[in-house]
């Protein structure tokens, strides 16, 4: 259960993902690789996974202080951001 909670955590929370991409391209009649490279993406929070931790009423006493202090972060933030807009 622990693994869940973990991963309903990270999923509410954003986090960030790196891919590999690779190109290929016909030469002299065969595939070769001609580009490689690493993509990392950020995948932003998920609000209907932050509504399960609430609905649920998961304990948030298991957040640790890194994930408490980035969960306050993005919330400056957006308060921030949402009262520029009303300027």
């Amino acid at each position: 259960m622990t693994k869940i909670k973990d991963k309903l955590y990270k999923r509410a929370l954003g986090y960030t993902v790196k891919e590999k991409a690779e190109d290929y391209s016909v030469v002299d009649g065969e595939m070769q690789l001609v580009k490689k490279r690493i993509i990392t993406k950020h995948i932003p929070p998920d609000i209907t996974a932050y509504k399960m931790i609430v609905d649920q009423q998961i304990d948030l006493s298991d957040y640790t202080d890194e994930h408490l202090e980035r969960e306050k972060q993005r919330l400056l933030e957006q308060l921030s951001t949402k009262g520029d807009k009303n300027d």
